[in-house]
């Protein structure tokens, strides 16, 4: 009878004979990465899924936001006009109070030229000189007063036209003043630059 060579058990063999490079179901070296079991899922990424453009914001206001909005924006804009018409007539009226109140102050300046003139009116038939002394003094008292109110008094003779306080209403021959000279004022001025009342009324020498 022939004999036939044993065949290993292959349990056996499993734990007795260690694995080889290229043997299948051998376990794995150690210095290769396990890869994990696949899941199904895409390439990882950082964004949410889910999410939008909106999602980094909150959720997009309702339309009832956006009135309410749109109402508190009409409101604040609607005081705001109403601020700036309170501010424009409280304006006008101090205005005017400073006009009522200057047109006051300068009124009551010439009260005391007023009282002087009716003085001068009740004695008018006692003293002709005296009269006329009076009536000197009165002007003078008014020529003061408006020099107080900033517009001093130009009825200068002998100094050179000066278009700006000065206004031409004849020209004459006068050897005895230098050409260009006012020669005589016919009506004074009152005030200078931009506070003039009205240049003086005068004549010029002729220029040769």
């Amino acid at each position: 009878m022939p004999i036939h060579p044993k065949e290993p058990d292959p349990a056996v063999a499993e734990h007795t004979h260690p694995a080889s490079e290229g043997v299948v179901g051998g376990p794995p070296p150690a210095d290769l990465p396990r890869s994990d079991p696949p899941t199904g899922r895409g390439p990882a990424t950082d964004e949410q899924p889910g999410l939008g453009a909106a999602g980094d914001g909150g959720p997009a206001p309702s339309e009832d936001e956006y009135t309410a909005e749109l109402r508190e924006l009409e409101d604040r804009w609607r005081r705001a006009l109403a601020d700036l018409d309170n501010l424009r007539k409280r304006h006008a009226r101090e205005l005017e109070r400073e006009r009522t109140a200057e047109r006051s102050r300068t009124a009551a300046a010439f009260l005391p030229v007023l009282d002087n003139l009716e003085l001068a009116l009740t004695h008018a038939g006692a003293d002709p000189g005296a009269i006329v002394e009076g009536v000197r003094a009165v002007r003078d008292q008014a020529v003061n007063v408006l020099e107080l109110l900033g517009y001093p008094r130009h009825a200068e003779t002998g100094v050179a036209f000066d278009p700006a306080r000065h206004e031409v209403i004849g020209v004459v021959q006068d050897p005895d003043a230098s050409p260009g000279t006012v020669v005589d004022v016919l009506r004074p001025g009152y005030g200078d630059g931009e506070r003039q009342l009205r240049p003086a009324a005068v004549t010029v020498a002729k220029r040769e």
